[in-house]
């Protein structure tokens, strides 16, 4: 009897899961190495406007991570970001 409601909890779990990584992939796949225009704002205030090279990762805590045009460094930025892919 314990065993189904813990099945089921399991089958939720993994159900969310591959649509989260499905949406991954299908974004890599659709938007790649392709640059893009980065504007991010905190608290209102813009605090980041500038270009990647390539492509710009996203993590579970909201923070983006890109190569700048600018520059060449690796940037990591944590705020409202507006991402904009060239085409």
């Amino acid at each position: 009897m314990r065993l189904m409601p813990i099945a089921a909890l399991l089958l939720v779990t993994v159900a969310v899961t591959a649509c989260t990584d499905s949406k991954r992939a299908s974004r890599a796949a659709t938007w790649g190495d392709k640059p893009a225009e980065i504007a991010c704002w905190t608290y209102g205030t813009q605090t980041f406007a500038g270009r990647s090279t390539g492509k710009v990762e996203y993590d579970e805590g909201g923070r983006i991570s890109f190569v700048d045009a600018a520059n060449g460094r690796y940037t990591t930025i944590e705020g409202d970001c507006r991402i904009v892919y060239s085409k």
